[in-house]
């Protein structure tokens, strides 16, 4: 196996058994043309650091999103945990240039597929947590995926059901949903602000709130309600 001290340097992490990221960094395509090597492939170690990410981003969400309810926290636990999410992170620190692969998946631009560098960066979360404990990888987790919650603490769940919308208009090839202010209430240290998203000349749904923020997302959550039924 290669030197990978330039990775642990950008995890943050010095491991006590270099061979525990090793294995996270296998891709079953270089066992499958090494049947004869020692190596495993990262597979479980998969399974393993999915489970602590979602726990890790669980907790994270629930202390610093004390108004969410359960089902919004779901939402964007989702969204940390999802396959572009993390082979965004991934791609961040250089993961796919550590990843070992079969001549196969390598020719077929295995470095860069989303699904190895999400599965990579699961199974490398997973060699940390074995290795230096839950307080240090939840370290590693929150400084790697800091971009992604910091956007999440200063939008909350309007990203998520505002993109929740558009992604579901955006599969069926259709227009997308625009956002307009149609009532404003209330003195200038009180406003209320009333929202509808449209899509061409159709209503999908409407909201309020204190900003105009707040409003938008209620009228695309008021959509999803609508539509949910509609497109599946």
């Amino acid at each position: 196996m290669a030197d990978s001290t330039a990775l642990q340097e950008k995890l943050g992490v010095r491991f006590n058994e270099p061979s525990l990221l090793e294995q996270a960094l296998v891709h079953s395509s270089y066992v499958n043309e090494n049947p004869g090597s020692a190596s495993v492939s990262n597979e479980r170690l998969e399974f393993l650091g999915d489970a602590v990410l979602g726990m890790i981003f669980a907790e994270k969400l629930y202390q610093d999103l004390p108004d969410a309810s359960e089902g919004e926290m779901t939402k964007l636990r989702s969204y940390l945990v999802c396959r572009d999410t993390l082979a965004s992170v991934a791609r961040a620190i250089g993961l796919g240039e550590h990843i070992y692969l079969g001549k196969g998946e390598e020719a077929n631009s295995g470095r860069h597929k989303p699904a190895n560098l999400a599965g990579a960066l699961e199974a490398v979360i997973a060699a940390v947590f074995l290795d230096q404990g839950l307080a240090a990888t939840s370290d590693v987790i929150l400084r790697l995926f800091n971009r992604e919650l910091q956007r999440l603490a200063s939008q909350g769940v309007a990203a998520d059901y505002k993109s929740q919308l558009q992604q579901l208009f955006q599969a069926k090839q259709q227009e997308t949903p625009l956002y307009h202010i149609i009532e404003t209430t209330g003195p200038d240290h009180d406003r209320g602000f009333t929202a509808e998203v449209r899509v061409g000349d159709t209503v999908l749904g409407r909201g309020s709130g204190k900003s105009k923020k707040l409003a938008e997302t209620n009228a695309a959550r008021s959509a999803l309600e609508k539509l949910s039924t509609n497109f599946t």
